[in-house]
């Protein structure tokens, strides 16, 4: 038996499959949302932070340690002003702590 397989990229399996093109583009504006407060965050914290989850108004951004997760819970107010000017409707921010593995 001869199985022939067609190779794709990863942005023809996207779109061709509307799951993951609605993953991809989930991904892709939770991205935007970081770049578009990363000045707002402290130098030394932006490589801890990452773009997590973007589900209706909440948006979690994922950080490596407690220390760093309370500094942007008190940056949160002027995260959400930033996004909002920029056309997000982001009602809150979720911040998970993530550990480094």
């Amino acid at each position: 038996m001869n199985r022939r397989f067609n190779a794709v990229t990863l942005l023809e399996a996207t779109e061709g499959s509307p799951t993951l093109a609605s993953l991809a583009a989930r991904a892709r504006e939770s991205g935007e949302r970081l770049a578009a407060v990363q000045d707002l965050i402290p130098p030394e914290m932006r490589a801890g932070v990452k773009a997590g989850p973007a589900d209706g108004d909440v948006w979690c951004v994922l950080v490596y340690g407690s220390a760093a997760a309370a500094k942007l819970r008190q940056l949160a107010p002027i995260l959400l002003a930033r996004l909002k000017s920029r056309g997000w409707d982001v009602a809150t921010i979720r911040i998970k702590v993530q550990s480094r593995h």
